[in-house]
This record gives C-alpha cells, sequence and structure tokens, in this order.
C-alpha cells in the first residue's frame, strides 16, 4: 500500500481537537477515499457541506484497494486536512462518505457510500485461483462488499436509479432498508456544463470547424486501452490534424498501476501527432461536453457520453464483463462497433446514425431517475445522518472545471 498510516495529524479531529479550535463546529465529517477515481466523485459531494461553518470536514485514504499510489497526493492538492488512516479509524465523527468499498466497518461513524461511476453496469471481476469459477455479482452491489460481520456496513447506500432497487434485492437483500435513490451528481455536473462547451473545446486546441474525438478506456485487460496499446497513436496518425482533435482519458487505475512517469513517456510520440493526452484526476468530463465524437469501451465515460448527447463508437466490448440488463449492456445493443481493418474517418460520420435526440434521451433516463436533484437530495440525506438541519439555499451544480492537458515536455523543455 502506498498510504501512509503511524503519524497522528493535529487538527479538529481525535481527542485534541479542541487544543487550537477557533470555531466551535457542530459536526465533523470524514471523507474516505479507496483510490483516485473514487476521491474525484468525492469531489462532487463534499462541496455541499464544506461551505456549512457548522461542519469541519476530513480526508483520509483508506488501504483497501491495489490502486493507491497517487492518491494522498490528489487528498492533500484539495487543500483540506487529511488525516493518517489509523488516526481516521480511531476518531469519532457524525458521518463518513465513500464513493467505494472497503474497510468502512472499521469507522466509528454512520456510513454513506456511492457510486463512483455510472451505476452498476460491469460484473466483479473474477480473482486468479485455482478453484472452480462461480457466477460474479455485480460491481457495486455485491453482498461481500456490502455486509461485513453480520451487519450491513452502510447506514445509507446511494443508488442513481430506481432501477437498481431491483438488482440490490437479488444480490443483497439486507441493505434495501439503507438504499437511497439520490440521483447521479456526475452526470448532473455535466449537463450544468453544456453551455460552457466552446470554452472546453478552446482549451483542448479544437475551433470551430474542428471535430473533436474523445478516446476513452477503462481498466484491465479487456478494456480499449488493454486490448490496443497502440490505441492513441493509431488514431491520431489516421485522422487528419487539420480538421481532428484528438483527446484521450485513461482510467486513473492505469495511471496508478504504473506511474504516470511511465504512462507518460508511453504517449510521448502521441503527444507529437498533438494529441490531448487528460491526467487522472480530472478533465475527461470537460473533454465529454467538448467532444464530438467519443471511442470508447464498456467503462462510465462511455454511457455518460451517450446519456449527454455524443455519439459513440465501440472500440472494445467484452460482453462477458457486462451486467445483463444494464445500462452497459443497452449501449452494446446500440453503439456501433469499431472496426479496426477499415478507415476511421467514414465510420466516425457514420455513428451518428445510430443515434438520436430520443436514443440521447432514452440513455440519460437510463442513468438517473432523478435528473437534476442529485445535489439537493443528497445533501438533504447528508445532514439527515449527521442529525442536523439542512440549509434553506438550494445547492449549486457547478460545472466542471477547464480541462488541463499532459504537457509535451519537447515544448515545455524549450
Amino acid at each position: 500500500m502506498h498510504c501512509s498510516g503511524d503519524a497522528w495529524s493535529p487538527g479538529p479531529f481525535g481527542p485534541d481537537a479542541r487544543k487550537g479550535a477557533t470555531v466551535s463546529a457542530h459536526r465533523r465529517v470524514l471523507a474516505v477515499a479507496h483510490h483516485v477515481t473514487a476521491a474525484t466523485r468525492l469531489a462532487d459531494v463534499l462541496p455541499l457541506l464544506e461551505s456549512d461553518r457548522r461542519v469541519v470536514v476530513a480526508y483520509t485514504a483508506a488501504p483497501a484497494s491495489i490502486f493507491t499510489r497517487g492518491l494522498e497526493d490528489y487528498l492533500r492538492g484539495l487543500g483540506g486536512v487529511v488525516l493518517p488512516w489509523r488516526e481516521a479509524a480511531a476518531s469519532r465523527f457524525d458521518l463518513a462518505v465513500a464513493a467505494s468499498q472497503g474497510m468502512l466497518d472499521g469507522l466509528h461513524a454512520p456510513v454513506m457510500t456511492l457510486p463512483h461511476g455510472s451505476g452498476p453496469g460491469k460484473l466483479l471481476g473474477r480473482f486468479h485461483g485455482f478453484g472452480p469459477p462461480a457466477a460474479r455479482p455485480v460491481a457495486g452491489l455485491a453482498r461481500e462488499r456490502l455486509v461485513v460481520g453480520g451487519r450491513v456496513v452502510p447506514s445509507s447506500l446511494v443508488l442513481a436509479h430506481e432501477r437498481h432497487l431491483a438488482v440490490l434485492e437479488r444480490d443483497c437483500p439486507e441493505a434495501l432498508p439503507v438504499a437511497f435513490v439520490g440521483g447521479d451528481p456526475c452526470l448532473d455536473r455535466l449537463f450544468a456544463s453544456l453551455p460552457y462547451r466552446d470554452l472546453y473545446r478552446r482549451a483542448l486546441g479544437a475551433g470551430p470547424d474542428t471535430r473533436l474525438v474523445f478516446l476513452s478506456s477503462t481498466w484491465n485487460d479487456d478494456s480499449l486501452f488493454g486490448s490496443r496499446p497502440d490505441l492513441l497513436y493509431r488514431v491520431a496518425a489516421e485522422l487528419p490534424r487539420e480538421d481532428h482533435q484528438v483527446v484521450a482519458a485513461l482510467h486513473p487505475h492505469i495511471w496508478s498501476w504504473y506511474g504516470r512517469r511511465q504512462v507518460t513517456a508511453w504517449h510521448t510520440d502521441c503527444l507529437r501527432l498533438g494529441v490531448r493526452l487528460l491526467p487522472p484526476e480530472d478533465g475527461w468530463r470537460a473533454a465529454l461536453v467538448a467532444a464530438d465524437r467519443v471511442i470508447g469501451d464498456h467503462g462510465s465515460v462511455t454511457s455518460y457520453a451517450a446519456a449527454l448527447g455524443v455519439p459513440v463508437l465501440l472500440g472494445a466490448f467484452p460482453e462477458d464483463s457486462v451486467a445483463p440488463g444494464s445500462h452497459a449492456a443497452r449501449l452494446g445493443a446500440v453503439a456501433p462497433r469499431l472496426d479496426w481493418d477499415a478507415p476511421l474517418a467514414p465510420q466516425l460520420d457514420d455513428a451518428a446514425h445510430a443515434f438520436g435526440p430520443s436514443v440521447h434521451e432514452a440513455f440519460h433516463r437510463d442513468l438517473t431517475s432523478r435528473p437534476g436533484e442529485a445535489a439537493l437530495l443528497i445533501r438533504r440525506e447528508m445532514y439527515r445522518l449527521m442529525r442536523l438541519p439542512d440549509r434553506s439555499s438550494p445547492p449549486d451544480v457547478a460545472p466542471v472545471p477547464l480541462p488541463r492537458p499532459i504537457p509535451d515536455t519537447r515544448l515545455r523543455a524549450a
């Protein structure tokens, strides 16, 4: 693991919380991040609390994932108080918020969990070993993650859609009493960002007559990047630079596993061809708003693209990793498959024929049954768990920040 564990951080938490206090906070909240992917989703919901002077928030990295490299640096970059896991697990809080599962049963707080993607669309990965294979549950709602020691871990389990209740009832019925349909805060922020599309496009080097092609890959060897490591170079080399801008986002787990230096080095030739490679922390959402076409796989970003109104081509789509009947499975039934042996540009042209306003709207309805309401509903639920009256003013749904692509080191050296 790459998370520190033994240091004790002074501040408004723990037994010495009153020694340096200037503001007497009524409630203490712990944001628990398992990896960078989950941490970025927490950044969608924690601002709903942080501006309240009755509340003080700390962050911690739970050493429950193999993808923790870079996590503490990301958390410290947010500018908040970051507690070592040992201190966080030994202290009492009025609420803990997490966007993944693992080690939450050891916390002294009511726990709210929410998805870190577009909802349950994948099957839990099958471990390597010598025993026979078994059926795989839907990732995010697996009983072995939600129930520990005979008790349901979350006090509130946020779901984006009413439809997910049926999946939960099948896979972990014990958690139904704490299930809460609160919508999708990430999707709501994407729609709130649409008025800034031209700003995002300029930040990514796309002019008004440029087709912005966004490449998105989830992680694992059946992902788009896993199946085609030369993906970025292939697309950038084939599409004319005078009227195409290629932008790419790789799943944060890829960056965590191999390291930023290695992933960037693998794509030096792509940067020289004008590809805008986005860092793992953020930028993909702005690129999605800016995109004219998306080439993706079974990851969440591709489903968000379809809901946002962007035509999608599937460069990889492992059917056996997708949950039957899910939004990801429905995308696989609608979106055209990319033929890597045929020219790319005509396929990008034709992708729009598979989509239209009614199809995109159907995908939007597929991802959330509370469109535009996630911030209000999730904030209300957090205050309920804290036993604190909610504020009367409605929460802001902030547009996503401008993208900051990784620079070409040749230009920086010059």
